[in-house]
């Protein structure tokens, strides 16, 4: 492995496959992927990528205004405007760049593309491919990168340390048990979500919050990360820590949400009944389940047709088939469980951090679109758009680099001690109990300082420098930033 990037992008999500795909050919790129390519929140991506994209031919009564507008108001107009305008603008571009790549999205019996509803929207604009449009795209989005030959990818790599430097920045990896370095004039944090800093949680096992950590110690703004959005319908099989998502399209298409007496409760508390915003239907579950003293709840869409069900949501039928439910015969368990950050590491329009030439897109960023609160689908999207923004604004900037790289030499650990077991499995278990749904505030004060406690001995202590110990740092520093906030 060569040691000097003029790019290196720590993610191999939509967001860091597609910032390399729209940097130029001329540019020497390093992607470090945590684990396999295919493992990431966005192969998880269910429901679709919202937009307004109109082919020729192809007329809706749906606007680039109104989706502004459904993404203001699910953020209860907390989000950043200017990035909402971009957003919304930009999506005819991605869109159709991804299907000029190759992502085969569903079709009507007249070839024009499917447009499908979820909640929180006014139209229908979300383009997907059944229901499994992240993987899809994941898909065309790898195979045009590997078909690059300035593009170099470090599978099972995990990113230890990120310092800066007067000529950009210097990473430490860990790949095979070896550690090694690399040097850059720009670096892309593409490294998704913190799913794993909860006990139930839709995301990839991976979803541990590095890059977020890492950007935090080098001095990079950190924003709102506070803000977790929690799906209303996971699949409610708490066995694993990994819950099954239900997307928000199977209400999207219809279905029911029903109390553990088998009887819808939405009206109690939205008039947009199933179709509300994912922070409405999480809190109203929430609330339905003091007020009957249970936590069963069901989605029920088994009055369509069951032939309808199984094209349309093949993966999730499959799914819950296999735990023993038919969601064409009869309702399917679901509760709310962690499944998006909105706030992460701050960045501008250009998806530039605080520190300079430090960007950060995707799950891990806060670009301010989606305020309190994210649009279902507004988040392949995001991940296109200021990615691209990010790649843009690279390639102004690459002329102006020198051939020469500053190394930083990160210290080696001697005699150092394997790490104890039960830090990460105590992160998750305070944050569960304090920052759920309705944040408990008895409990935070006394989570924040135990978190506060093992992160300064995470920090301090001489301890083997493996992807359990790399991950209990990143959890620590994240749980440490959220609770910090919410006091």
């Amino acid at each position: 492995m060569e040691n000097t990037y003029d790019v290196i992008i720590a993610g191999c999500g939509a967001a860091g496959l597609y910032n390399a795909l729209n940097l130029p050919r001329t540019c020497k790129i390093l992607i470090l992927c945590k684990q396999e390519l295919t493992l990431c929140n966005s192969a998880l991506a269910q429901g679709g990528i919202a937009g307004v994209y109109h082919p020729p031919g192809d007329v809706t009564d749906d606007s680039v205004d109104l989706h502004v507008q459904d993404t203001l108001i699910a953020g209860g107009f907390k989000n950043n405007p200017e990035a909402v305008g971009l957003l919304a603008d930009n999506a005819k571009f991605e869109i159709e760049k991804i299907l000029e790549l190759g992502a085969d999205f569903d079709r009507t019996p007249d070839g024009k593309l499917h447009r499908t509803l979820e909640g929180g929207h006014s139209r229908h604009r979300i383009f997907h491919h059944k229901d499994s449009t992240g993987a899809e795209i994941l898909r065309t989005l790898i195979e045009a990168v590997k078909a690059l030959p300035n593009v170099t990818i470090l599978e099972n790599t995990m990113m230890v340390d990120l310092k800066k430097t007067s000529t950009g920045f210097s990473v430490q990896i860990l790949k095979d048990g070896e550690l090694s370095a690399a040097h850059c004039h720009f670096m892309t944090l593409a490294t998704g979500g913190i799913g794993r800093i909860y006990e139930f949680t839709t995301n990839s096992k991976i979803s541990t919050g590095d890059g977020i950590a890492m950007a935090s110690e080098i001095g990079a703004e950190i924003r709102n990360l506070h803000l977790i959005q929690f799906h209303p319908t996971a699949f409610n099989n708490h066995h694993t820590r990994e819950c099954f998502l239900i997307s928000e399209a199977v209400r999207g298409e219809g279905a029911y949400l029903l109390n553990c007496n088998k009887e819808r409760f939405m009206h109690l508390y939205d008039e947009r009944l199933e179709l509300a915003p994912r922070d409405v239907v999480s809190h109203a579950i929430v609330m339905e389940s003091r007020r009957t003293g249970s936590c069963d709840f069901y989605l029920d869409i088994s009055y369509k047709d069951s032939e309808f069900i199984k094209k349309r949501f093949p993966m999730i039928y499959e799914s819950v088939l296999e735990q023993g439910y038919d969601m064409t015969t009869g309702p399917i368990p679901i509760y709310p469980c962690q499944h998006y950050l909105m706030g992460g590491i701050n960045v501008n329009q250009n998806s530039e951090t605080s520190v300079k030439n430090l960007f950060a897109c995707g799950e891990c960023s806060h670009t301010g679109v989606h305020g309190n609160n994210r649009l279902a689908s507004n988040s392949l999207l995001e991940a296109l758009v200021f990615s691209h923004q990010a790649a843009l604004t690279i390639s102004e900037r690459l002329s102006s680099c020198t051939d020469e790289f500053e190394e930083f030499r990160f210290p080696e650990r001697e005699n150092a001690i394997p790490l104890p077991t039960g830090f990460r499995t105590e992160i998750r278990h305070i944050m569960q109990e304090s920052c759920f749904v309705i944040t408990d505030t008895s409990k935070i004060l006394d989570g924040f300082e135990r978190i506060r406690e093992i992160r300064r001995n995470l920090m301090n202590e001489n301890y083997i420098i493996d992807s359990n110990y790399i991950e209990a740092r990143s959890l620590a520093e994240v749980g440490y930033l959220i609770l910090k906030e919410v006091i």
